[in-house]
Formats: C-alpha cells, structure tokens, sequence
C-alpha cells in the first residue's frame, strides 16, 4: 500500500492546488475508476468528499489564525467568499465568523493512511467467472452513494415499483447471477450512482423496461450470509481491503450485481456479490 499513501500523501501536499483522480491514479499506479472505487470503500467516502473536507480542515486553521474569509477561500480554490462559507457550514454547521467565538465546537477531516493486513489469516472465499455479453433489463434511478445502513432513496425507489411488473421481469432471468439483481452503477462525482431493480438475461425485454448491453468480461464472485444489510454491505469492504490487494487484477468499469435471498423476517440472508474486473 506504499503507492496508495504516496496519493494520500500527495493530496496532502497540494490542498491548495487543483489536483485530479487521474493524477493521484498515477501515484497509487493503478486505473483511476480502480482508485476511486477502492479509496470510497476503504474511507467509506468519496474521493471528492475526502478532498474537500480535508481543504476545509486546513482552511479551519488559517480562520482561526486570524486569515480573512477571503484570503482563505482564494486560497483554497473557492471562487469567491460567499461559496467558501457556503462549504464552511456545511461542513461545521457554523459560518466562518462564528468559527472565530470562545468554545465554538468544529469538525476535523483526519488524514487517512491505509494498512493492509499481511497475517494471511483470512482466507477470502471467491469465484472468478469468464462472462458473455448479456442485458440487464429492468427499472433504474439515481440514488446517493451510501456504504453503511440502509440507503432510504433505493428502499424508496423499491417500494415505488409495480408488483406485478417485477414479477414478469423476473421471469426473464436466464443466466447467472439468477434472479432479481440489485444494481449499481458509479456515476464520475464518486456520490451518485444508478440502481437497477433488474435481471441480468438473453432474453427480449418488454415494454416499459430499462435495458443495458453488458459486454463480455471477467467478473469475481463472493458470497456472504448474515445480518441485512451489514453482511452485504461487507462484501464491498472486503473486496477492497482483502482481495484486491492480495489479487493481480483491478475494479473495472461496469455494474455489479447483488443476487439476494432474504429470511421470512427480513433481516437476515444470504448473498453473492459480481464486480467486473480486469487484469493488472
């Protein structure tokens, strides 16, 4: 993880410089759809994200150090004062100004440094498969990222579907991953992506349905069973944090697949998690 701390590092070294994911990509030597990929879920936040909270924590500083709300924001690339106190509560929940009062309460971006585990004393049960071109066909949104609890915008999205629709679409489902697939899709801010209520098929698609040409590639596959939806949500992280690292082979761009099978109750099951992949 040598080069992932040299990115870090380097963002570090630039707060008040522009910096792009392709540039920090390049440090870490890796795809930038790999990076960002890997650093959201080993952060749990957006590449983006972690880069403005930690220009707002140095900013922080100079505000307290007496700096004009003007020279700090000019500073840190905002293009005018009103935006950098605009970002400023939004990310303390007080102005500049108030910043500045006796016990005013701020937050701190703390700078990250990732570790990998070398015990060797996980073993990480995985399946690689050699995929044909396929369709996903079904109904999509575009909900936030959230990678901890459940995302309200997607339960929201689920309850909004016909029931009768969904049960013709999942009629449709021909190959693996079989069933009704939870999808999802990055979007490039690193905070949006698009969610699929689908099946992955050969089959043609009815009218009314979303559909997307999947081309042939490599997918690895792991399982999980447990809590809803902690267990699944954990199939990400140990994908970043376990596989890849220990794997010659990259996050590639495309949808990844969550094939469910819920309990009685609801709030425990079992899963299998598809990412598309490529080699190093």
């Amino acid at each position: 993880m040598h080069e992932w701390n040299a990115a870090i590092a380097h963002i570090e070294e630039h707060l008040t410089k522009e910096m792009s994911g392709a540039e920090l990509a390049s440090i870490a030597l890796t795809s930038e759809y790999h990076f960002r990929r890997m650093f959201a879920t080993l952060a749990g936040m957006p590449l983006s994200e972690y880069i403005r909270n930690r220009r707002l924590t140095a900013a922080t500083a100079d505000i307290l150090a007496g700096k004009t709300v003007l020279d700090t924001a000019i500073a840190y690339g905002y293009g005018s004062a009103d935006a950098f106190t605009r970002a400023f509560k939004a990310f303390h929940g007080i102005t500049p100004t108030q910043a500045r009062a006796p016990g005013a309460t701020l937050k701190s971006q703390s700078q990250l440094k990732i570790h990998l585990k070398i015990e060797g004393s996980t073993n990480v049960p995985y399946r690689i498969v050699e995929k044909e071109a396929f369709y996903l066909v079904g109904y999509s949104t575009q909900v936030p990222i959230i990678h901890l609890g459940e995302n309200h915008a997607i339960a929201a999205f689920e309850r909004s579907l016909d029931r009768d629709n969904t049960e013709a679409l999942a009629k449709l489902s021909n190959i693996e991953p079989f069933g009704t697939l939870s999808v999802t899709e990055y979007l490039a801010d690193d905070t949006q992506a698009i969610y699929w209520h689908a099946v992955a098929t050969t089959a043609t698609p009815f009218e009314g349905t979303d559909t997307k040409h999947v081309p042939a590639g490599q997918w690895v596959v792991f399982t999980t069973e447990g809590k809803v939806p902690e267990a699944f949500q954990q199939l990400w992280a140990t994908a970043a944090s376990e596989w890849f690292p220990a794997n010659p082979y990259e996050w590639a761009p495309g949808p990844q697949l969550l094939a469910t099978e819920l309990n009685d109750a609801g709030d425990r099951g079992t899963a299998e998690l598809w990412i598309p992949i490529t080699s190093k």
